[in-house]
């Protein structure tokens, strides 16, 4: 049976250096083998891109060193191994070589009805309603899962932690 719904998410962060200095090499170097592992990976649906096959050079915050990263996936637990299992994990491990420590929430996670696509601003939205009230069916996060439009029981929490070294 083909699902209802899917989950998307979005994760922004402000890079420390424009994209072609040599400092942004590891992340920059390294955006086609990762974008290829999620849109190859169990569970991908989606993901924002320009021409270039990445979004570093969408504008979505009218600062050039504003990047925003968002995807549509088939459940919580396919994006999750991803993010935490995967190889991705490499580039969390090292991500504040490349983007400033983040000063307050930085992804958000909710459904949608599968087909559809959202747009950054959508995704923009969703965390801003996340700093606003916090985890809401609505808007939430790994830590407060909310299950799928339909279901009554609240789905497990995932906690990244014990899966990423976070920014400490």
């Amino acid at each position: 049976m083909p699902r209802k719904w899917h989950l998307a998410q979005i994760n922004v962060g402000t890079i420390k250096y424009l994209h072609d200095d040599p400092r942004m090499s590891g992340f920059m170097g390294r955006l086609d083998e990762i974008n290829a592992l999620a849109d190859n990976g169990p569970g991908f649906v989606w993901r924002l891109q320009s021409d270039s096959g990445n979004a570093t050079d969408i504008d979505v915050g009218g600062e050039p060193l504003f990047l925003a990263n968002m995807s549509v996936w088939e459940s919580s637990e396919a994006l999750f191994d991803y993010v935490y299992k995967s190889m991705h994990r490499e580039i969390l491990i090292k991500r504040r070589n490349w983007f400033e420590r983040p000063k307050g929430l930085y992804q958000v996670l909710w459904w949608i009805p599968a087909g559809h696509i959202p747009s950054a601003q959508d995704g923009l939205d969703r965390l801003e309603l996340l700093k606003e009230l916090g985890p809401t069916p609505q808007a939430f996060n790994f830590k407060t899962l909310f299950p799928q439009p339909g279901e009554d029981e609240k789905s497990d929490s995932m906690s990244p932690e014990k899966s990423c070294s976070g920014w400490d």
